[in-house]
């Protein structure tokens, strides 16, 4: 060929420093929008991201270009500094050292949109903890407790 095709769909999923609530109600939307605009800075548009006050999901096309860590690395970096500069009472905020990414198929891809749209229904049933469990033994990743939750 003479050029490369790629569509790596990601569902990615990391949570604030120990799970710490720090993502107000309020926050999330424009968190949100703010977290698009670093993926499409790197070439990885994000289809939906969604969560709660105390993690993130995205859904997005990872660039040929870039690894996922770095971008990982520069979304959380980035929303990281755009969530402190937002007042005092958000000094503190920090995001996990670690995240979970699961390919997606192109035919999953409505259903993956849907649960991250339906976070906060969703976690009214299921701790984080519990959701992250089982989307590890869904996509057939193999985990030790102790290092997950930081």
């Amino acid at each position: 060929m003479s050029q490369s095709l790629v569509k790596n769909l990601v569902h990615l999923v990391y949570s604030t420093k120990h799970r710490k609530p720090l993502i107000p109600a309020d926050h999330r939307a424009a968190l949100f929008v703010y977290q698009a605009g670093i993926f499409k800075q790197w070439e990885s548009p994000a289809l939906v991201i969604g969560g709660m006050e105390d993690h993130v999901h995205a859904l997005f096309a990872l660039s040929k270009n870039h690894p996922l860590k770095k971008l990982v690395e520069e979304v959380k970096k980035g929303s990281s500094k755009w969530m402190k500069s937002d007042g005092p009472h958000i000094q503190q905020f920090s995001w996990q050292a670690g995240y979970a990414g699961f390919s997606v198929s192109q035919s999953s891809v409505e259903a993956v949109q849907r649960y991250i749209e339906r976070q906060e229904e969703h976690h009214r049933k299921i701790s984080f903890q519990d959701e992250l469990r089982t989307l590890f033994k869904r996509h057939g990743i193999e985990f030790d407790e102790r290092y997950v939750w930081d």
